[in-house]
């Protein structure tokens, strides 16, 4: 049976997990959601073209995207340190998850956008619309709902992430099934805490979901 200080910590642990994941994806999408515009905005056949910032774009893409998270969270341990002044904890899991995520979600962001019917696109340039009034009133309208389950997706990923950076006292129920389940071999702790955050997946899926489908005018 777990005593009151065992559900405590267990309800601590889900409070980290939920800081880190969503924090870390909004900050990624702070960073995400303009880098994808860029891709697309220059790309080949884009708004406006431009071979050098897409082929450094993409280079910084793929590299990062390339390199496991465990391994990403270990390298930037220094510049973890350096930005909030210590590298363990759920507030310095942060700094790694963003840097993972935003290259991850600025290709979901560029693929959402390339899905954007090309004549819609060439209507409101016919229309004599800016660049900027295309990107903001025709792009990211119309590719809402891509945008929204590719968040879904995005911050289900990041949830694994959190849990995975408690290997190395990131925080959150990764760091207490690390803390008791592997190296106290308490199983009990360690199913509840996988359970939890199963729970906690299913309902971002899940409310992200109906989200999406509520945008999704062709529905209606």
């Amino acid at each position: 049976m777990f005593d009151e200080k065992v559900l405590q910590m267990l309800l601590e642990g889900i409070r980290d997990t939920l800081y880190m994941t969503f924090f870390s994806a909004f900050f990624g999408y702070v960073l995400g959601l303009p880098f994808g515009i860029a891709l697309y905005v220059t790309k080949k056949d884009g708004l406006k073209p431009n071979k050098v910032i897409y082929g450094i774009g993409d280079f910084i893409c793929n590299i990062i995207r390339s390199v496991p998270f465990l391994i990403l969270l270990i390298v930037l341990i220094p510049f973890t340190r350096l930005v909030v002044g210590k590298s363990y904890g759920s507030t310095a899991t942060i700094v790694p998850l963003v840097i993972c995520a935003a290259p991850y979600i600025a290709r979901v962001v560029e693929s959402a956008l390339n899905e954007v019917d090309a004549g819609v696109i060439e209507m409101a340039r016919s229309m004599g619309a800016s660049i900027w009034q295309i990107i903001f009133k025709v792009l990211l309208v119309e590719a809402r709902v891509s945008l929204f389950t590719g968040a879904t997706i995005t911050t289900g990923i990041l949830l694994g992430y959190s849990a995975m950076s408690g290997t190395v006292g990131g925080g959150g129920l990764g760091d207490i099934a690390v803390r008791y389940g592997y190296y106290r071999w308490q199983t009990d702790i360690m199913v509840v805490t996988v359970a939890l955050l199963i729970v906690i997946f299913q309902i971002i899926q899940n409310a992200g979901t109906r989200i999406a489908s509520r945008l999704d005018h062709r529905k209606r």
